[in-house]
């Protein structure tokens, strides 16, 4: 599905200029249809996989539980 600048930067949650800037550095691709780009949606798909996979990974991390140290000695 093709999006629009506006949709683009609403589905990525940025602002237009941004989304711009990044055409225009080759960033994202595009195409014209002769009065205004458009942008393939599936080409974010992967990076939002990875994204997830990374958050889950991170939080995966967290949860773990912290082991006790087996030099600590409760000495009072």
């Amino acid at each position: 599905m093709y999006l629009t600048i506006k949709e683009t930067a609403e589905h990525l949650s940025m602002p237009e200029s941004k989304i711009k800037a990044l055409i225009q550095q080759k960033r994202i691709r595009t195409i014209h249809d002769g009065e205004q780009f458009l942008v393939n949606e599936d080409q974010f798909t992967t990076h939002f996989e990875q994204v997830e996979k990374y958050r889950k990974m991170i939080q995966d991390y967290l949860d773990e539980p912290i082991p006790e140290d087996i030099d600590v000695k409760d000495e009072d």
